[in-house]
């Protein structure tokens, strides 16, 4: 009876990472340029990715995390969601968004592209939301997250996946999109908006495994790996050197 119950948990929590989150705390004016950004973001990420000509390097990475039943922790640069989003699409991969209007429309359109959303960040609800994720990877749930997100500083790697790689036991996977041709916003992580028709590169770093008794010192040498990895995966997608 308790098995079942727990099961019953289990399924809540899981269908609950995949439904659009109720608006009603913001002015109706917020939630209509929730909904508009969440609609207008999922058709261009959905056009440009059609033209996009991707090419994979490392999936042997991938596919080393995953044996055994091992689920990654994907880890991005923030500046890389656009057609990060669309070449993962369909993989149930929960992701962390922040609690605020921008994570919100943000959460939207990624689960219109079959991902689950987890609200938290490293300034508000982070330590929840990693408990959280590592009750979905329980479920069987492979999870994400932008790891300089959601303000940055720019591609410095905050601490989420190391303690969730700790806590689940499944390893960190660094991946990167390397785009060829795009413009550039002026926000803080000098987005990157793929041109139609680029030729992205999709970049799978090794695993990353965190010991289950990591002391402070040992998650800071863990998240220095990451940082190691990720700043790897930048050099190794310039294209202006390749």
């Amino acid at each position: 009876m308790q098995a079942s119950v727990e099961q019953g948990f289990s399924h809540a929590r899981v269908n609950r990472a995949y439904e659009f989150a109720d608006l009603s705390d913001y002015s109706f004016k917020q939630r209509l340029m929730i909904r508009a950004a969440d609609i207008v973001f999922y058709f261009l990420i959905n056009l440009i990715g059609l033209t996009a000509r991707f090419e994979v390097i490392g999936w042997e990475n991938h596919e080393k995390a995953e044996a055994n039943g091992g689920l990654p922790i994907y880890v991005f640069w923030h500046d890389r969601i656009f057609l990060t989003t669309y070449w993962w699409r369909k993989r149930r991969i929960v992701v962390m968004t922040s609690r605020s209007f921008d994570g919100e429309y943000i959460a939207r359109f990624i689960q219109r592209f079959g991902y689950g959303a987890v609200r938290g960040s490293s300034t508000r609800g982070g330590v929840g939301a990693i408990v959280e994720m590592a009750r979905l990877m329980r479920a069987g749930c492979t999870t994400a997250f932008t790891i300089d997100g959601p303000k940055g500083p720019r591609y410095v790697a905050k601490m989420g996946a190391v303690l969730l790689a700790k806590k689940s036991g499944h390893p960190i996977v660094p991946v990167t999109m390397a785009l060829k041709r795009y413009w550039t916003t002026p926000s803080w992580d000098l987005f990157q908006i793929p041109k139609p028709f680029t030729r992205a590169r999709v970049y799978v770093a090794p695993p990353i495994y965190v010991p289950a008794d990591a002391d402070e010192n040992t998650l800071a040498a863990k998240r220095d790996e990451l940082q190691q990895a990720l700043d790897h995966l930048n050099r190794a997608g310039d294209w202006k050197k390749s």
